[in-house]
């Protein structure tokens, strides 16, 4: 699930226990956990068991992944895949299902989290600085990555940020050391702070929201981070592997992403389960950050996401804010899915041009000048960060 596996990399190569990286989600690993999988179960369910499968295959014999409760699925997803497993013929598959809910417990957390680190000959401190590591892996990526889909509406030359995305990935996957992997991130990062940025342009920003898979997995949405690039549109992310980090270590503590639940709250005060309130948190925010529009994106049944989506129709008439819904599933056709996606850039872009009045620039014919500064988008200002 996007920057997930550089960090999980990270933590097991600090943790000096072996693992395997699954193939990045392509067509193969969709045919293979929707041929297991339930029919109208939803798209990263088949996603996370064709990679399990895949793994497995490739020698693989635990798998860490988290829990979840309340309406979302996810909270069932490690016992249906154990099963399935199983009765493919996976019968010694070990599965460690990191779960802070109360109905487990601590206690019960703490044993399983035992599991990993007894398995680990790396002494305690090591440990710690493993889980630390990881934590700045993922925390650095997220960063490039926002900042890479926020500049690529400004950069002089289209295509910079994308081609930096692509190849600070490629190269993290080819390192086994987590000390190697932060240097060559930061170099990134430093890397992005020089791309050229044409202040006279005046790009369409989107806010990207919805299921948090779905919208941070670019297989599973269809690429629509780097389609925006090529098109000249800003967008930006709320929802990514370190927020979730963030957020689920401080929700016993409800502290928990304030300006997200503020931003809900008028709309849909309590949890509906999944990431369904931060997505209409997120339409919010996103007027108030002066974004020309959203586009949620949620795979099929997800029932979160169905609340949320009931929502946002009230936002956009109150707020005057576009917003389109993408459903994805293993049988959405990418033709009618980039068709729509034009199609409302194309309004966003006649909306403020009508707005703008004679005086707008549309984001399409490219310009070389005016490149010494960069565009003003502090943390403040800008949601993906």
């Amino acid at each position: 699930m996007g920057n997930v596996a550089l960090a999980a990399k990270a933590l097991c190569e600090g943790l000096e226990i072996p693992y395997v990286v699954p193939e990045e989600n392509n067509k193969k690993t969709l045919l293979t956990g929707s041929y297991y999988s339930p029919e109208e179960i939803c798209l990263p369910f088949k996603l996370m068991l064709g990679n399990l499968i895949h793994s497995i295959e490739k020698g693989a014999d635990t798998v860490l992944t988290t829990g979840s409760c309340g309406p979302c699925r996810f909270g069932e997803y490690c016992e249906l895949q154990m099963k399935i497993l199983r009765n493919i013929g996976y019968r010694d598959l070990n599965f460690i299902v990191a779960d802070l809910s109360s109905e487990i417990g601590f206690k019960e957390f703490s044993r399983r989290i035992g599991k990993i680190s007894s398995a680990s000959p790396a002494s305690r401190f090591k440990q710690i600085k493993a889980l630390q590591n990881a934590y700045k892996v993922v925390s650095l990526c997220d960063k490039i990555d926002a900042e890479a889909h926020y500049l690529a509406g400004f950069e002089a030359n289209r295509g910079q940020c994308k081609r930096l995305l692509s190849q600070y990935k490629a190269e993290a996957l080819q390192l086994r050391s987590p000390d190697e992997t932060l240097r060559l991130l930061r170099s990134y990062r430093d890397q992005l702070k020089r791309i050229e940025i044409d202040r006279d342009k005046n790009p369409l920003k989107v806010s990207i929201i919805g299921e948090i898979f779905t919208v941070i997995e670019p297989f599973s949405n269809l690429y629509i981070e780097e389609k925006l690039m090529d098109y000249g549109v800003s967008s930006t992310r709320l929802l990514s592997p370190s927020w979730w980090v963030r957020d689920t270590m401080l929700k016993p503590l409800k502290l928990n992403s304030p300006a997200l639940n503020r931003a809900a709250s008028r709309y849909l005060p309590f949890s509906v389960g999944g990431h369904g309130r931060e997505c209409v948190g997120e339409a919010v925010l996103a007027k108030e950050h002066r974004m020309d529009g959203a586009i949620q994106i949620f795979p099929l049944g997800c029932m979160p996401e169905v609340i949320a989506k009931s929502v946002l129709p009230t936002i956009r008439r109150e707020l005057d804010l576009p917003v389109m819904t993408l459903v994805v599933d293993e049988i959405t056709g990418e033709a009618g899915y980039v068709t729509r996606i034009e199609a409302f850039v194309d309004m966003l872009e006649a909306k403020k041009r009508q707005s703008a009045g004679a005086g707008y620039k549309t984001i399409r014919p490219e310009k070389k000048q005016n490149t010494s500064r960069r565009p003003k988008h502090s943390e403040a200002e800008n949601p993906a960060f």
